[in-house]
């Protein structure tokens, strides 16, 4: 209730406030990726210099639908 009256407000508030951004600090850590140094500079390399197309690619590309 002290933490309440510091923040000027009621305890739903404070409590609402306060669940939201733990919240979001759960779904942030949840969905980040941390890569290593190496794993990084992997990852940039295959975006850059990206793997020929394999059968399965080929074939899942000619099954798409086809645009209007």
């Amino acid at each position: 209730m002290r933490a309440v009256a510091y923040e000027h407000t009621d305890l739903t508030d404070f409590v609402l406030r306060n669940a939201i951004q733990a919240a979001r600090a759960v779904i942030a850590r949840a969905e980040r990726v941390s890569l290593s140094e190496r794993d990084s500079l992997r990852v940039l390399d295959a975006l850059e210099n990206p793997p020929s197309p394999n059968a399965k690619l080929l074939a899942a590309a000619k099954a798409l639908p086809t645009m209007p």
